[in-house]
């Protein structure tokens, strides 16, 4: 936990108590000033108590103040060096220059995936890379954005010769996950992790005996609860881009990690469908001038 603590901060205070959320606010304001403070110097500034800044420790994983600080400590002084901070947190007005809003989305962008890899767990990742490569079937799944994201890699996943499924329907999703049996997957991604369709569907695959994936910015969420792996996600709402819509780069990028490592576990026959697939492609490309 003590990597990509300040993105679960981020995205789980809104969500807290309001004693909790006071907590995370303060930290949220001033991360470094919260890395050098006191327990009692944060509890001040918070309107809290010590008591309660050592429940808002244990509710993201650390066992007291001091644990928390030293991530606090970590995360700060490698984003000073490597300046992800640059632009972040400010928003685009109706009449800014262009070059602008970009740099702040640039910005935004680049912290939200340090903050994504930051709380991305390795041996998480290789356990759903090797349930799906010996899997007879893999079902993916979400609604609306989410289900665009489930699109995507289910595409990529087909294309080096995984039996996948992907749906954003959910009259569809749940059909599939009745067909599953042990031994197969089920990935729902649902950015606050309760879209009722997803939990649905994630429960169905569940009942059937397959390993289920929850891909959600929330790690206490009821989808998150109800899975046997949780992939967390980052998410920082911008101008323009909120809920959902925030999420889709770190979705993708969790998801990426985990079809790489698929990839480097089928390496030979995924490079010979690359092979094979751009050789039917061929044809359909404009040559070069």
């Amino acid at each position: 936990m003590a990597a990509g603590a300040l993105g679960r901060i981020r995205t789980e205070t809104p969500a807290l108590p309001e004693a909790l959320r006071r907590v995370g606010e303060t930290i949220l304001a001033d991360p470094a000033g919260a890395a050098r403070s006191t327990i009692i110097a944060l509890a001040e500034v918070s309107g809290s108590s010590p008591a309660t800044v050592t429940r808002f420790c244990r509710v993201f994983g650390f066992g007291g103040y001091a644990e928390l600080r030293v991530a606090l400590a970590t995360e700060t002084g490698r984003a000073a060096q490597a300046h992800w901070d640059a632009g972040v947190g400010h928003e685009i007005g109706p009449t800014d220059p262009l070059d602008v809003a970009i740099g702040v989305m640039a910005a935004a962008d680049s912290r939200l995936i340090q903050d994504t890899a930051a709380q991305l767990d390795p041996a998480t990742v290789a356990a759903i890379a090797d349930a799906v490569v010996a899997a007879r079937r893999v079902l993916i799944f979400g609604v609306s954005t989410s289900g665009a994201v489930a699109g995507m890699l289910g595409g990529r996943l087909r294309r080096i010769r995984v039996p996948c499924w992907s749906h954003a329907d959910a009259h569809e999703a749940l059909a599939d996950a009745a067909l599953l049996a042990e031994g197969d997957v089920a990935i729902g991604i649902s950015h606050q992790g309760r879209t009722r369709e997803v939990l649905e569907s994630l429960a169905e695959a569940g009942d059937r005996g397959a390993l289920t994936v929850a891909v959600t910015s929330f790690a206490r969420s009821p989808l998150a609860e109800l899975a046997d792996l949780v992939l967390t996600t980052a998410s920082r709402e911008t101008t323009f881009r909120l809920g959902g819509l925030a999420a889709v780069h770190s979705q993708l990028f969790v998801l990426d990690a985990v079809y790489v490592a698929i990839a480097q576990r089928t390496y030979e026959r995924t490079n010979e469908s690359f092979e094979r697939t751009i050789r039917a492609l061929e044809s359909h490309r404009v040559e070069r001038s």
